[in-house]
């Protein structure tokens, strides 16, 4: 008799119901904006409207791109999108009807994800006087970043007010990237060098970034690259060229995720997106390398802004935790003495905070808070009041459901009370209770919440704004 074959387990995604994705009903007759949030030193208010998730479809259109991978996504099964510096931009890969985000969630952290994040468009600054410009448009001292290393850095205005926070990479002695977020800033830096002041060229080149994501990130960039890149002595934010698929790239250790990871950029990469797409599909079977959206929910854990939704241009650094951008009492990169846009406003705004004043209204903090598990992205701000309930003042820019806590979290802005970091920075009233007003589809009724450190958890590469958290809680 033919021997039986035996039963093998297949390691199976628990399927997750989702809440949170059909939209509510809503009587757009009474759809009102909140007016009891302070926002009086906004020219431009949040939108406060709740009016839920809105039911069209994404017009594909010439004036906003496809990016090189754009056909590769949807090959990939990209069901969603939306728009990023003029870019479509690919936010989910698995449906809700087989778990969502947290499908995609359990990729990255568990095994390794690739994200299609061509949308940030890099903006080269190359020339003599390349350093000399790029010193002057950042908060951070420029001089001090090496050949062949990147930084996190911001871009303000003259007032403050953050512009940008790319990742900024110095390719070579006389050229940097600008990896944006979602602004165009090519056109400011232009701008800024209008009268010819700084001996520098300033155009978009087509390098385009994928981001390798996840505990098993390394042991695939091993396989993908061989002995290419000592990864093994690579820094975090360090820098190296590498060909992937044959084709020449820029390999960063970085990422949008709090987990280990790499980006690719790609160098002519309208010409050659399949060869090292496919190259990193190939290399990733063993890994078990899944493409998914960008990981907003392990963003939100690690803390890690995204502007125009956590930030934007009416923000200055210290109300968004990242004063330590402006200046720190160190060495280095912390310690700028030259001259650069929006100097005057920041250093006025530190003294005054320093001195015990609060030079604007919300603080963004972060939270732990109730209700069913958020585990999709939300359609509004969802608003905040004290304590006791009442009339909101404040609101919610990023919330999801954490897994580990088994709880929500979310980071958002509540009125600033003056609290200050170890370095004297501004941060929330940690232990602070406030009401949370969430959907139906989460909560009857507001829900409770507290103001906990970010990040929620840390990061596999801890950067400063983690360290200078640890260091106040243990003050």
């Amino acid at each position: 008799m033919p021997k039986k074959k035996k039963k093998t387990k297949k390691n199976k995604v628990k399927k997750i119901k989702s809440v949170s994705f059909k939209p509510e009903k809503v009587n757009y007759d009474k759809v009102r904006h909140v007016t009891s949030v302070d926002q009086s030193d906004r020219h431009v208010p949040y939108n406060l409207r709740q009016s839920g998730p809105t039911k069209v479809e994404l017009l594909i259109s010439t004036r906003v791109r496809k990016s090189p991978y754009w056909h590769l996504s949807m090959k990939a099964g990209c069901w969603r999108a939306t728009v990023y510096n003029r870019v479509y931009h690919p936010r989910g890969y698995v449906k809700p009807e087989k778990g969502g985000a947290m499908v995609e969630y359990a990729a990255i952290k568990n095994h390794v994800t690739m994200w299609n994040v061509a949308v940030e468009r890099q903006i080269r600054v190359k020339g003599p006087d390349a350093e000399k410009f790029t010193d002057y448009v950042i908060t951070r001292d420029a001089t001090k970043i090496s050949t062949m290393r990147g930084r996190y850095v911001i871009l303000c205005n003259n007032k403050g007010g953050v512009l940008n926070d790319p990742v900024l990479l110095r390719v070579a002695d006389d050229e940097f990237w600008f990896s944006l977020s979602d602004s165009d800033i090519g056109m400011y830096l232009q701008g800024v060098n209008a009268d010819k002041k700084f001996n520098v060229e300033i155009d978009e080149i087509d390098a385009c970034p994928v981001q390798i994501q996840g505990p098993k990130s390394k042991a695939l960039l091993n396989d993908l690259i061989g002995d290419q890149v000592d990864l093994d002595n690579m820094p975090f934010y360090g820098l190296a060229e590498a060909k992937v698929g044959g084709r020449s790239c820029v390999i960063s250790q970085s990422g949008f995720s709090g987990e280990a990871g790499y980006e690719i950029y790609l160098r002519n990469a309208t010409l050659y997106a399949e060869d090292m797409w496919n190259a990193v599909l190939k290399a990733g079977k063993k890994h078990k390398l899944m493409v998914i959206a960008p990981a907003h929910h392990r963003r939100i854990q690690a803390g890690i802004l995204s502007w125009g939704q956590d930030m934007d241009n009416e923000h200055n650094p210290f109300q968004c935790n990242l004063g330590y951008q402006v200046s720190l009492s160190g060495k280095g990169e912390w310690n700028k003495t030259a001259d650069y846009v929006g100097k005057e406003a920041l250093e006025k705004m530190k003294e005054e905070i320093q001195q015990g004043q609060k030079p604007y209204k919300l603080q963004l903090v972060g939270m732990e808070l109730g209700g069913k598990p958020i585990e999709e992205y939300a359609p509004d701000f969802w608003l905040i009041s004290d304590a006791k309930g009442g009339k909101p003042i404040g609101y919610i820019t990023s919330p999801w459901y954490h897994p580990e806590k088994k709880k929500n979290i979310a980071m958002g802005y509540v009125p600033y009370e003056g609290h200050k970091s170890a370095k004297g920075f501004p941060i929330g009233n940690f232990g602070k209770k406030y009401k949370v007003h969430l959907p139906k589809k989460y909560s009857n009724k507001p829900v409770d919440a507290v103001v906990v450190p970010i990040p929620f958890t840390q990061s596999f590469n801890a950067n400063t704004r983690e360290a200078e958290v640890l260091a106040t809680l243990n003050k």
